[in-house]
């Protein structure tokens, strides 16, 4: 008898063979997907030293800063932690209160009268008029270089004890003195010099200007409504969104205000701030405190309490635009 030979069982299909290695990884993107990866890889790549700057100059210090404001430092011994006492000594210390009340009077008073005179000077430099060109340049000049050092050592000149500011008061009969040298004065000095300074916010009210319609004084013209009711009326809701971003713009620069008062108020030394602390803005307080007296942690404390507080006014000035500032939609 022969043996009966046996076979396997057909298949159905073609065999596929198992993988060696595990399953079978995924194809490479192609098309958009992979390009939208290299664009992204080419911007990050780009944004690179910016991101290691602010990594470095900036978030890095205010982390370090943070950390010292809770800590007794000197610049020269390790930290030491003593928690809320920079705080609490901040709070009694009367100097620190009067830097406050100086800083504030300055915000408040400077400010406006910065922004008005740079509203009143871009009305008239919106009139097309001969030599406009150059009127622009030389009120936006001071913005340039008002900030220098150089400026506030001519400025501290100018208003010092027989010179041209005390020889024009006794023109008039006005026997005051060098600015420079009086407390009470001093800081009107200081507001004289921001003022100087108002081309940037000139050069913005500008261009908000030129977004008026001249339709809307053209019905205003035949309605009868004179020029201080038309500017009252169309001219500030027209541009309320260009006044609040320099109000804005200018209550933190006045917040921050440091090289004027410190030149003007003498330098280093013991008057640093002016004579009887007149000058004695918040940042030049805590200049005096962190270089001066070698205390960093209390100066790093008194720097988070400025954030903060710039932090809450412009907080307050968000809250209230809701009141005053139209946009073109219609909303406020």
């Amino acid at each position: 008898m022969g043996s009966a030979v046996t076979h396997a069982p057909a298949t159905e299909g073609p065999t596929v063979s198992e993988p060696r290695h595990g399953p079978a990884k995924p194809p490479r993107p192609t098309g958009p997907k992979r390009q939208g990866r290299r664009e992204n890889l080419a911007g990050y790549l780009f944004m690179s030293p910016w991101i290691a700057g602010f990594l470095l100059l900036t978030a890095g210090p205010m982390v370090a800063s943070l950390y010292f404001a809770f800590t007794d430092y000197n610049l020269f011994d390790a930290p030491r932690w003593i928690g809320l006492d920079n705080f609490s000594e901040m709070f009694g210390d009367p100097r620190w209160r009067h830097s406050v009340r100086i800083t504030l009077w300055y915000v408040v008073v400077g400010t406006p009268i910065k922004l008005i005179a740079a509203l009143g000077v871009a009305l008239l430099l919106a009139q097309k008029r001969r030599g406009q060109a150059f009127y622009r340049a030389a009120f936006y000049a001071p913005s340039l270089i008002g900030a220098s050092v150089s400026v506030a050592i001519v400025w501290k000149a100018i208003f010092s004890d027989d010179a041209v500011v005390d020889r024009t008061q006794q023109f008039f009969g006005i026997d005051a003195g060098g600015w420079t040298g009086d407390p009470e004065l001093i800081i009107y000095s200081l507001v004289a010099l921001t003022v100087w300074q108002f081309g940037a916010p000139m050069v913005i009210f500008l261009a908000g200007l030129k977004q008026v319609p001249r339709e809307l004084y053209e019905a205003a013209d035949v309605d009868g409504a004179g020029k201080l009711r038309q500017f009252w009326n169309i001219t500030l809701p027209t541009i309320s969104p260009v006044l609040f971003f320099n109000v804005l713009l200018e209550t933190i620069h006045s917040f921050q205000i440091f090289s004027s008062a410190y030149i003007v108020g003498g330098g280093a030394g013991g008057n640093a701030c002016g004579p009887a602390d007149g000058t004695m803005v918040y940042t030049c307080y805590l200049y005096v405190q962190g270089f001066e007296n070698s205390r960093m942690g209390l100066a790093s404390a008194m720097a988070w309490m400025l954030l903060v507080a710039v932090a809450l006014v412009t907080a307050v000035l968000f809250w209230s635009q809701k009141r005053w500032v139209h946009y073109e939609e219609g909303g406020r």
